[in-house]
């Protein structure tokens, strides 16, 4: 691997500042600690600091002369999830985990902002870009409101994800949707309760509900083209909470997963229609929420081959995967919605770095016995590097004016 040195040198110092973060993990909107640890280390290198934008986000500026710029983005929120391991870096929150590897993303950035204040680009200028609120409450979109792209003009955006199950050493990527939207449904039937022996004198909402629940599926099977993905899963099925009680309410939840806008549409339809006029056939009503959470993650053709060149180069073009599109989602589309740029994988291994003292469970994303690989730090912060040099030299992707 083509590695920066000087990374590799300095690297054991950033991957304890990941552990600092991994030790204190903070959830959506609530990143003040981390906010904090990043902006002072950016000020510390010499750069300009911006936060509290999109609420607890921080963009560090390395300005150069010329107009070319680009953005590169880390986020920084944990999950809601009780950590299993019991190494020294572990969770000191009840509840609270950085299970998706966004400690490591913060520290890859860091390392690449380190580098470049001490070796700035010949012309131009990088923002560092540390978002909140990746997890839940698109935080990529509160950046954009507060006026990201206006206030730290982007040509370009990329961003980057720890992948587990990828080798070390590997990327992965590809044009076109990468990860699917996210959707959330909500159906309330609202039936009428009777006493559990005597089902005839009410209306069921629980049966009415399972009626409901296989119907939706028919939209998936039977409704839409069989050549477009998606998926539909009824996730939460809740009522009643006695033994010899029929309630009179059932609320059904779940989500539905599309990489095409137009599939979305379909489903959102449907799901309504369902959901309101099904449960009016067995005497009961149906009230029903549909709510669009992230879009689909659409890398851009140009800005995908340019990433793709710069992780050639460091790992060699064989070890830069064509990443199968997956039915995760992630808010950076909302960046690449606003501006072009690509999202990459990048292999966190099989678990094997882990420390004594790791939960028994395996090391993947949203698992409590995750833990990112620090050893991929100077790969990372290479990438980001050579990404933000070979932008600003004239070597990006070339755009009409």
């Amino acid at each position: 691997m083509q590695l920066i040195e000087e990374i590799v040198g300095f690297a054991p110092e950033i991957a304890l500042i990941r552990r600092d973060i991994h030790a204190h993990p903070e959830l959506a909107y609530a990143e003040t600690r981390t906010a904090a640890l990043v902006a002072d280390q950016l000020r510390a290198w010499g750069l300009e600091v911006a936060t509290g934008i999109g609420g607890t986000g921080v963009v560090g500026t390395l300005r150069g002369r010329g107009p070319r710029s680009v953005g590169l983005r880390a986020d920084m929120d944990a999950l809601p999830l009780q950590e299993l391991n019991e190494f020294g870096h572990r969770s000191t929150h009840a509840g609270r985990m950085h299970a998706c590897g966004h400690d490591g993303h913060v520290a890859m950035l860091l390392a690449a902002a380190r580098f470049l204040a001490a070796n700035p680009p010949p012309r131009g200028t990088v923002h560092f870009i540390f978002q909140p609120a990746e997890e839940h409450g698109a935080g990529a979109q509160a950046m954009i409101d507060d006026g990201l792209f206006e206030r730290f003009p982007c040509d370009a955006v990329y961003g980057m994800h720890n992948w587990p199950g990828m080798s070390v050493g590997t990327f992965g990527l590809c044009a076109g949707p990468m990860l699917a939207s996210a959707n959330e449904f909500e159906i309330t039937i609202q039936g009428q309760g009777s006493h559990a022996a005597l089902p005839h004198t009410g209306r069921d909402p629980i049966w009415i509900a399972c009626q409901v629940a296989i119907a939706l599926q028919g939209i998936v099977s039977r409704e839409k083209k069989p050549v477009d993905a998606a998926v539909l899963s009824v996730t939460q099925i809740h009522a009643g909470d006695a033994y010899n009680i029929v309630p009179d309410q059932a609320v059904i939840r779940g989500t539905v997963r599309t990489f095409d806008s137009r599939v979305t549409d379909l489903f959102e339809r449907r799901i309504t229609e369902i959901g309101q006029t099904l449960p009016t056939a067995f005497g009961a009503s149906g009230k029903v929420v549909f709510e669009r959470t992230y879009p689909p993650l659409v890398n851009h053709p140009a800005e995908t081959d340019f990433a793709r060149g710069i992780a050639a180069g460091l790992v060699g073009a064989d070890k830069v995967i064509e990443f199968e599109p997956t039915m995760g989602s992630e808010d950076f589309a909302y960046m690449l919605l606003a501006r072009p740029g690509c999202y990459i994988g990048i292999g966190n291994g099989d678990g094997g770095h882990r420390e004594a003292g790791h939960g028994a469970g395996a090391c993947v994303l949203h698992n409590p016995s995750y833990d990112f690989n620090d050893e991929i730090i100077p790969l990372g912060a290479s990438y980001w590097v050579g990404i933000a040099r070979a932008a600003l030299g004239g070597n990006g992707p070339s755009r009409p004016a």
